[in-house]
């Protein structure tokens, strides 16, 4: 039964990610904000949805290592073996904003989590706890981060169509109803997919008695992450590199900011001293890493894909020896 689950889900999650980046492109064709932006955003928001049931769920039932094993595994996962792949296929072109505003702000949610963790100056809680004020404060940074990329993406594409002598026709309102459709039922396919994948592997994984910590940081790390790998893979297929390397980005940053600051402000989270002291550190390192890739040459290569898959494997063998 839970291989007919596997394979079900990964169908499921294969359609909604195109009807995903269909409805995603269509959107920011129409109301001029580039796809890289909506990558960041709208699909980062879609992508990430199993990770904030996964995490809430898990908090609930009082299971903080799957929790945020899911989210720092999950990021490490987009970030290396995800974008590597993708790049596998497809070489991918980098914009100038993921190099000046995504990255940074994707190493400044990291530090912001560090510092909530290890009590910075955001409250009392001992080290060790995420408070629902720190929650708070998470959620609060992405909602304003977001707000300001809309808002510059807009102003910037608005100028380039004025400057390019474009003239503005309004468009159907039909037209809106129809990719917002795509979106929705896209990210409801996710959800949906994302599930039936996670309780296959789940039960697969517990019939080899494998830890908790261990299902967190692998198997329920990717497959909350699938969401991300199929839209970033069809993304590159469509050549549409903008929503694949954003939604990536992005989907790191609302990890974070969104997914940890909801289930913080739902049950304080307890984070256990190891996801600090390494995963997090192999999270970081492979966040580092990226951003020559990205730099020189505006582009990563399939030779640097494959490096990054390699660094991920590396990961995985950490994991499980430990």
């Amino acid at each position: 039964m839970e291989y007919v689950q596997l394979l079900g889900g990964l169908l499921i999650l294969i359609a909604s990610g195109e009807a995903l980046v269909k409805g995603a492109v269509g959107i920011a064709l129409k109301l001029h904000v580039s796809t890289l932006v909506i990558g960041m955003t709208i699909v980062s928001f879609g992508t990430s949805a199993p990770e904030l049931l996964v995490a809430i769920k898990a908090a609930l039932l009082n299971k903080p290592d799957i929790t945020v094993g899911a989210i720092i595994g999950s990021n490490v996962s987009n970030i290396t073996f995800i974008l590597g792949l993708t790049a596998l296929v497809f070489p991918i072109s980098v914009n100038r904003d993921s190099l000046a505003i995504d990255w940074p702000m994707m190493m400044l949610t990291y530090l912001l989590f560090y510092l909530a963790i290890f009590n910075g100056s955001f409250s009392d809680i001992e080290d060790g706890d995420l408070s629902g004020v720190e929650g708070l404060m998470l959620f609060g940074s992405l909602i304003l981060f977001g707000t300001w990329l809309i808002m510059r993406s807009r102003k910037k594409t608005k100028k380039n169509l004025r400057d390019q002598g474009y003239v503005h026709l309004k468009t159907s309102p039909v037209v809106f109803i129809k990719y917002a459709f795509l979106i929705i039922l896209g990210c409801i396919g996710l959800v949906y997919g994302a599930e039936l994948f996670v309780l296959g592997a789940d039960q697969i994984a517990r019939n080899f008695n494998i830890s908790e910590r261990v299902i967190g940081l692998t198997l329920v790390a990717f497959g909350t992450s699938l969401p991300e790998l199929i839209t970033s893979l069809i993304a590159a297929f469509r050549k549409q590199a903008d929503i694949g390397i954003g939604n990536l980005i992005g989907s790191n940053i609302f990890n974070i900011l969104s997914i940890l600051g909801i289930t913080a402000m739902i049950k304080p989270i307890n984070v256990d001293f190891m996801f600090i002291s390494m995963d997090f550190l192999w999270m970081l390192v492979g966040s580092v890493i990226i951003f020559p890739m990205m730099f020189f040459g505006r582009r990563i290569s399939r030779i640097e894909g494959f490096l990054l898959m390699i660094f991920y494997l590396s990961y995985l063998y950490f994991v499980f020896k430990n």
